[in-house]
């Protein structure tokens, strides 16, 4: 890939993003997913499919983020409008960030049907032993908070 643009997700919304990194100045996009917003399963369009609605807090938090980084916002099915922005930049391809949610992994599938897409690796903020919930940030939280406090000293 020589003029990539990046995906940014959900799951890596910091200056830290390894494909903001990799690709520092490239255009980058962001896409709040219309069908999740709307409580419905982005695979299906089914409200009663497992999917869980975004809170109007969770939306403040993740645009919090966004502001902090070189993204342009769009809304909409996620794919497509990465596809659009990749189209709109004259893109060879399409570089992300890994993510544990399996939806990232499924439009990365999608993605590969016009252009190739690499995944980068993202560096645990922090490296647990054992299994965690991701599904509630507070449940992660709770178990990485004692990692995070234990390798810190007033003199970093």
């Amino acid at each position: 890939m020589q003029q990539p643009i990046l995906w940014i997700h959900g799951e890596a919304l910091g200056p830290a993003n390894p494909a903001l990194r990799a690709h520092p100045g490239r255009p980058a996009v962001f896409v709040f997913d219309a069908e999740l917003l709307a409580g419905r399963s982005p695979t299906t369009g089914d409200p009663a499919s497992g999917a869980e609605s975004v809170s109007l807090k969770r939306i403040g938090f993740l645009y919090e983020c966004l502001l902090e980084l070189p993204v342009s916002l769009r809304k909409g099915d996620v794919a497509a409008e990465v596809l659009a922005f990749a189209r709109a930049h004259g893109a060879d391809g399409i570089v992300t960030s890994a993510g544990t949610d399996p939806r990232v992994e499924a439009i990365c599938a999608q993605l590969e049907r016009e252009l190739p897409v690499e995944v980068l690796p993202v560096e645990p903020f922090v490296t647990l032993q054992d299994h965690v919930d991701l599904g509630r940030f507070s449940r992660y939280w709770r178990r990485a908070e004692r990692e995070v406090w234990a390798g810190w000293s007033p003199e970093q």
